[in-house]
């Protein structure tokens, strides 16, 4: 990794909950609000985006783990902003925080642990005999 990225580091993504954020299954909508998938896939993608800035062009970041609570709905345009900080740094590995409001309200709240490999580790393990 190139040098750099250290604790408190954070990022931000804004985004407003639309319908395809809503909690449903096979295309059906149980609650028109922004989903626990939504939320984790928010979660993961500010998590990447602390890390991007300082891979080296052979390495690449994997998901390790995933913790997530969701603590309160956000309706169809509610202004989600979800915010991740570096919490740790251990060997490879890269834990943040995330923070996901709407409005004044902590809509949810975890942690996500990514894992640095080199491009070449991660082509192995995905191969299968």
């Amino acid at each position: 990794m190139k040098p750099g990225l250290q604790i408190g580091n954070q990022a931000v993504i804004r985004a407003v909950v639309s319908p395809e954020m809503f909690a449903q299954f096979e295309g059906e909508v149980i609650h028109p609000v922004y989903s626990t998938v939504t939320m984790i896939y928010h979660m993961e993608w500010a998590s990447r985006l602390l890390i991007t800035p300082y891979l080296d062009e052979e390495e690449e970041g994997m998901g390790g783990a995933v913790f997530a609570r969701h603590l309160s709905p956000s309706p169809e345009g509610s202004p989600i902003v979800i915010t991740a900080t570096v919490s740790k740094l251990e060997g490879n590995a890269v834990y943040s925080t995330v923070a996901v409001h709407n409005g004044e309200n902590l809509a949810g709240e975890g942690e996500v642990k990514q894992v640095i490999l080199k491009k070449s580790r991660i082509a192995e393990l995905l191969k299968r005999d």
